[in-house]
């Protein structure tokens, strides 16, 4: 029960931190600003593993590689720490084993990124109908602008209602289900098969 209770505690630190990161990732992508609430608490959070590791990883096609590595390697330590908890023996190739713990991480950043574009877009369509003018609408339309485009130039309003978000949140729990039987593929390689 313990070792349950760890797991939890550690799960959710290392969640929060990668959400964090994606967040910046997805809000330097996108070019919105820092100057609110969220964007400061993001930076604050965030700062004291970004900024070090700009020195050394450049932008790539103008994404911030410094937010999403570091994103990364939470979630691959993450999992390794999962499986040594729970009795995992990490044995026979070497290489097996990292490239399983790597893809496994990569899945779980992805379900990461799932669940916070999930979450800016319910709470964007929710912000939209409750209170379209509250001080974090603007910053949750933003980020979630280039998901729903592509939904928005194919599904026609219906009596000025959008039916996007609905549309992109099916196709996002979809995509979970992808990843699941993805990360169920990477299994043999982290026993070192």
């Amino acid at each position: 029960m313990l070792a349950n209770i760890l797991l939890l505690v550690i799960d959710v630190a290392a969640s929060f931190l990668t959400l964090m990161l994606l967040a910046r990732f997805f809000m330097q992508w996108q070019r919105i600003s820092f100057r609110n609430q969220l964007g400061q608490f993001v930076v604050s959070t965030t700062d004291w593993i970004v900024r070090p590791l700009r020195r050394f990883i450049p932008g790539l096609f103008g994404l911030d590689m410094a937010s999403l590595l570091p994103a990364w390697l939470v979630q691959v330590l993450l999992v390794m720490f999962e499986l040594s908890l729970r009795g995992a023996a990490f044995s026979g190739n070497t290489a097996a084993v990292l490239a399983g713990l790597w893809g496994v991480g990569l899945i779980e950043l992805l379900r990461m990124m799932i669940y916070l574009v999930f979450a800016v877009v319910l709470g964007s369509a929710v912000l939209s109908w409750v209170s379209p003018h509250a001080p974090l609408a603007p910053l949750l339309h933003s980020i979630a602008a280039p998901f729903l485009r592509p939904f928005r130039r194919v599904i026609p309003s219906i009596a000025n209602v959008d039916l996007s978000p609905l549309v992109l949140l099916l196709v996002l729990q979809i995509v979970l289900m992808v990843l699941a039987g993805a990360r169920n593929g990477f299994a043999p390689l982290l026993f070192g098969g």
